[in-house]
Order: structure tokens, then C-alpha cells, then sequence
């Protein structure tokens, strides 16, 4: 079965190429194009880089973006009134989920869990390609060289190519705001408090047409999360370390090493921590899928029926892929900035705490006893939340996920506590102040090729 690894040497050449090329783009981009839309046509690995390294100073929303987030804010879109989109991507938690549970609870009785875990809506937003999967013309090719992953689209499986529709989807879903039809949504815009304002922006017969007041809702939270700095404010300490306002601790610095280090932690093959060649910060994501083999979750509802697996870009969620096994078991990378805010971490909500997660990542091969089930004759189920046919999916090919049972993990305690602590740099918020610790300079030696 084909895995979808390139190799690491490969993928940074191709990453630093492309992002070359989307700052190139992004000074042709002609007046009046936002570079958000010219960009998100660039290939995924061009976006990963492409951010601004600062905030640029704060500009009045437009009527429509103003108007998006009242929508985005409004839990009576709801069928239970009580879960807007804010609810599960919360402002006060980098437009994530306000707690650690492993999916969240809505439907029409606020009652029903979800399958997934909710993903930020942070830095991503206007820096998301579309979907796609580029391949190697020859059949020859693609069946004897590494071929790269799919990339891009919103979601862990990718299935939506704009935040419209990727916003759409919540209204319906059972397990979420629970609507039945677009009159519903329709319904309940009318006499929303901002209904006066939505015909200002929309017109005074926006109304007369359930759908297309449906679609400029949308379009109106899209336009919210595109200029609403918030959602990429750009102010965490590594963000201040690039601009050489901020030194690194000496343990921020180990861990960072050891998460670049190739042979180590390899973190920064897919969470790309490279200044773009225009200067702008990066996203700490390429966008791309991998199956990490997470370990099955048994605070998932879902999980309680043993036939009951989600496989990523195969479905159950995403069905025009589900033909292609060699998509099952991959989701999508997820930005790293404001990790350490979080509670809930992987597709699935595994693990609560950054730490377990890191243990996890470096010990899935070497003690593979302590994250997976056991069967009938005691045998540990590795890779235990995928079906057996398309476990071969599943990355052992790239460090540290090649290592065997018994083995040395790549990091032992005390280089976790430094990756946690480099990890900690990309919260946004830092304030600059006297430290105590020891602090190391940026030398040339430690910065990536």
C-alpha cells in the first residue's frame, strides 16, 4: 500500500522554493486584490511562510466583516440557542476550544458529542491552500519514488476550499448548531437584533431568497475571520525572537534544536519553523496530511461501536476520497502556534496535555504498551484506531517514528521539558520583561538552512 513520505532533504527544498515563489506572487498581486485571495491559489507548501511578521496597526472592520461577527458571536443560529461558532472557536483561546474535551457537545438538546476534536482557526485562515494532491506524471515514477503528501483545505480532512464553506457546514451538523434547512437560518437572521443591518449591507430584499441569505451570511463570517487581527495577531516571543526584540532561554533554545533536529524530534520537517524568504514569520504547519497512528480515544462516543472508524481523508466525514485507501488514516497537519494554550490535542482528542503528547509522538514506536490496546490474547494493537487493512498507512519511515519496541526514545524527560518550554514561545501576548533566566543570542550555527 502506497505511504505518503517524502524525503525530508526533498520536502525543505521544495517548501523553500515555493515559498520563494509566493512572495513573488505576492508582489504582482494587482491593486485591489486582497494577497489572502491571490494566495490561496498558491500550492500548500508556498503558504507556509507567507505570514506577516507583524500586526499591522488595527483598521475598522468593513460593514460585511463587522457584520460577520455578530453572526460568528450569535448562539440563536442554533437549534439549541445556545452554540454560536464562537462556542467551540473561542477569541479567549486562539480560536480554539474553551476546554479539553476531546470533541464537543451540541445538537438541538446541547446533548450529542461530536467525533472530532475542534482544530484552531488561528494563522491558518487566509494562508490555506486548496486541496490538493500533486503527483508524478509516470506511473513509473509514483511506484518507485517517494511520493509527497496531499495538501491544504480546511478541516482535518481538508473537504471544504473556502471559509464559507467550511463556516456552512456547523449550521447543519447534527452533533453541532443542528439546523434543518436554510429557511431555518433564514428565519432566525430575520430577527436576529442585526437584521436592519444585514439589509443595509445586503440589500433591502435580502430576505425574499432563504439561500442567498444564507450565502452572504457566509460570506460575511468569512470576511470577519479574513480581516479580524485577532485571528493572526503575530505577537508570541518567538515572534519577537525573529525580530530580534526577544532572546530565547537556554532551554527555549535546546528545544528548539531538538525540535529541528532531523535526527531528533524532527517536529520542523512538517511544523515549518523557517523565516519566509520576504522576511514573514511562519505558520509552524505545511499544510500536509500524515498518519501518526494516535491511539483509539475512549471518550468518543463513536468509539463504543468497535466498527467505528474515522480515517481521515477517506471518510467517514469525507466521502469523495474514500475509493483511494491510501488517504485512510491522514489528517491534516495543524499549526503549533499557541500549542500550549491547548487542552485537547490530535483528530481524536487523545491527550489532554502537551506533555502526553509529546510522550506519545517519541514513544509510540519504542513502548508501544503504553498508548495502544491490548487483544483477546494480550497483544498490544498498534495503530489501534485504524482498521487493519490500512495500518501500513501509517508513518514509520521518518524520525523519530522509526524506532523499535525497547529502543531509546528520541527525547527523554528533560528534553521534553525544553521542547515544552520552546513550545511556549509561540503563545501570542508576550510582553517583554526583565528575565531571570539565563538567555543564549541567535547564533548563526542554530538557525535552519
Amino acid at each position: 500500500m502506497t505511504v505518503f513520505h517524502a524525503r525530508l532533504a526533498a520536502r525543505r527544498a521544495v517548501t523553500t522554493a515555493l515559498a520563494a515563489g509566493a512572495t513573488a506572487l505576492a508582489a504582482f498581486v494587482a491593486p485591489g486584490i486582497g494577497a489572502a485571495q491571490a494566495q490561496s491559489h498558491v500550492p500548500a507548501s508556498a503558504m507556509v511562510s507567507a505570514g506577516a511578521s507583524t500586526t499591522a496597526a488595527a483598521t475598522p472592520l468593513s460593514d460585511t466583516a463587522a457584520l460577520g461577527k455578530l453572526i460568528f458571536n450569535d448562539p440563536s443560529l442554533s437549534a439549541s440557542g445556545r452554540m454560536s461558532c464562537a462556542s467551540c472557536h473561542s477569541a479567549a483561546h486562539a480560536y480554539g476550544p474553551p476546554n479539553g474535551l476531546a470533541a464537543q457537545l451540541g445538537g438541538a438538546d446541547m446533548r450529542t458529542q461530536g467525533t472530532r476534536a475542534v482544530p484552531t482557526l488561528g494563522y491558518v485562515l487566509n494562508r490555506t491552500p486548496v486541496w490538493t494532491h500533486v503527483q508524478a506524471a509516470s506511473v513509473f515514477e509514483r511506484l518507485t519514488d517517494a511520493d509527497s503528501p496531499p495538501a491544504g483545505g480546511f478541516a482535518w480532512d481538508g473537504r471544504f476550499n473556502s471559509l464559507h464553506e467550511q463556516a456552512l457546514f456547523p449550521l447543519f451538523s447534527a452533533n453541532e448548531m443542528a439546523n434543518r434547512s436554510p429557511a431555518d437560518i433564514a428565519a432566525k437572521l430575520a430577527r436576529a437584533p442585526y437584521a436592519a443591518r444585514f439589509k443595509q449591507v445586503f440589500g433591502e430584499t435580502i430576505f425574499a431568497s432563504n439561500d442567498a441569505a444564507l450565502r452572504q451570511a457566509m460570506m460575511a463570517v468569512e470576511r470577519y475571520e479574513l480581516e479580524e487581527p485577532s485571528f493572526h495577531p503575530y505577537t508570541s516571543k518567538f515572534d519577537a525572537y525573529l525580530d530580534g526584540k526577544a532572546e530565547l532561554t537556554a532551554s527555549e533554545m535546546r528545544g528548539k534544536k531538538l525540535f529541528d533536529d532531523p535526527n531528533s524530534g524532527n517536529c520542523a520537517s512538517c511544523h515549518i519553523d523557517q523565516v519566509g524568504a520576504n522576511g514573514a514569520h511562519p505558520l509552524f504547519t505545511d499544510f500536509q496530511f500524515e498518519a501518526l497512528g494516535v491511539p483509539r480515544n475512549p471518550e468518543l462516543r463513536a468509539n463504543r461501536d468497535p466498527d467505528y472508524y474515522d480515517e481521515g481523508l477517506c471518510g467517514p466525514v469525507r466521502t469523495d476520497k474514500a475509493s483511494n485507501k491510501s488517504y485512510c488514516g491522514l489528517f491534516k497537519t495543524p499549526t503549533l502556534r499557541n500549542v500550549a494554550t491547548r487542552e485537547v490535542f490530535f483528530h481524536n482528542g487523545r491527550f489532554h496535555t502537551l506533555r502526553d503528547a509529546l510522550r506519545f509522538y517519541v514513544e509510540r514506536d519504542t513502548a508501544p504498551q503504553k498508548w495502544y490496546s491490548k487483544d483477546a490474547r494480550g497483544h498490544v494493537v498498534k495503530f489501534d484506531d485504524l482498521p487493519a487493512a490500512v495500518r501500513d498507512n501509517v508513518d514509520t519511515v521518518d524520525e523519530p517514528l522509526t524506532r523499535k519496541a525497547g529502543g531509546k526514545p528520541a527525547w527523554n524527560a528533560r528534553d521534553i521539558d525544553d521542547v515544552i518550554a520552546f513550545l511556549k514561545t509561540l503563545d501570542d501576548g508576550y510582553q517583554p520583561r526583565a528575565q531571570g533566566a539565563k538567555v543564549v543570542k541567535v547564533s548563526a550555527a542554530l538557525k535552519r538552512p
